[in-house]
């Protein structure tokens, strides 16, 4: 029988934790939160030098990690999974939470738009995610295990109408967590996917605003969205060790506003 120490399970002294998009809303709460819990931060960035040094200048402890690269680029998902290997000795929780968004309705713009959008969002949100699991993968497997989180969103279920690429990048990275659960278990590696709703971040801020803003917190009972520490507890909380069983595991956190069964 597996026994739980439930007081260590949010222990993440010694472990290496790498986050992408980690200088802001969800990545930074994201590395607050690890790194309270006494993990060493690698902080991976794509150009907000200022808003990365801030974060990283917020963690608790000391050895944390600064690592700039367009995750977008095949090239630097492997030079970031190589150096962040090499200056700490391992990874431990690899958690994908860059992303991007941008409307495309399909009534609405034309075709090089269309074809523009569709590249973009799915080579950072999907095919990021796909080769940091491949790359930071090699390295849990030679290590003996890991945890991998993948931050996915409620419009993989529901359907997004004016950025559906957004919403099948979501859909793919929910697919891509579920297969890799089952490719990775035989080498201890869990892999698990947070769906949050609207959280308050920068990437939200126009879409909250106003009477529209207010309409979107009305779809949840609590009359809001997530907080950023809420979805981070979330990523905590798949990266512990009482959660390894849960691997393949999709957890919605979204406040009631859409429920699926």
């Amino acid at each position: 029988m597996v026994k739980t120490n439930f007081e260590m399970d949010f222990d993440f002294k010694g472990k290496t934790v790498l986050i992408t998009g980690g200088s802001r809303g969800i990545g930074k709460a994201t590395a607050i939160a690890f790194a309270r819990c006494g993990g060493r931060v690698a902080i991976n960035y794509q150009s907000d030098d200022t808003a990365a040094k801030e974060t990283i200048a917020a963690l608790e402890g000391a050895g944390h990690l600064l690592v700039k690269a367009d995750i977008a680029s095949p090239v630097e998902v492997e030079k970031l999974a190589t150096d962040v290997a090499q200056h700490f000795g391992n990874i431990d929780v690899l958690v994908n939470n860059a992303g991007i968004y941008q409307e495309h309705p399909i009534d609405e713009v034309d075709y090089q738009s269309w074809q523009d959008a569709w590249t973009k969002i799915l080579n950072v949100n999907l095919m990021a995610a796909a080769n940091l699991c491949y790359c930071v993968g090699q390295q849990m497997i030679r290590q003996g295990g890991g945890k991998i989180v993948n931050v996915s969103s409620r419009g993989a279920f529901r359907g997004e109408p004016t950025f559906p690429a957004y919403a099948a990048s979501k859909a793919g990275l929910n697919a891509m967590s579920q297969s890799l659960a089952k490719a990775l278990g035989k080498h201890n590696i869990s892999v698990t996917a947070i769906a949050p709703g609207f959280v308050e971040t920068d990437m939200a801020t126009n879409a909250l605003k106003g009477i529209s803003g207010q309409a979107i917190k009305n779809e949840s009972p609590f009359g809001r969205v997530a907080l950023p520490e809420e979805v981070a507890y979330g990523i905590l909380f798949y990266a512990s060790e009482g959660a390894k069983f849960m691997t393949g595991g999709i957890m919605d956190i979204n406040g009631a506003s859409y429920l699926r069964t």
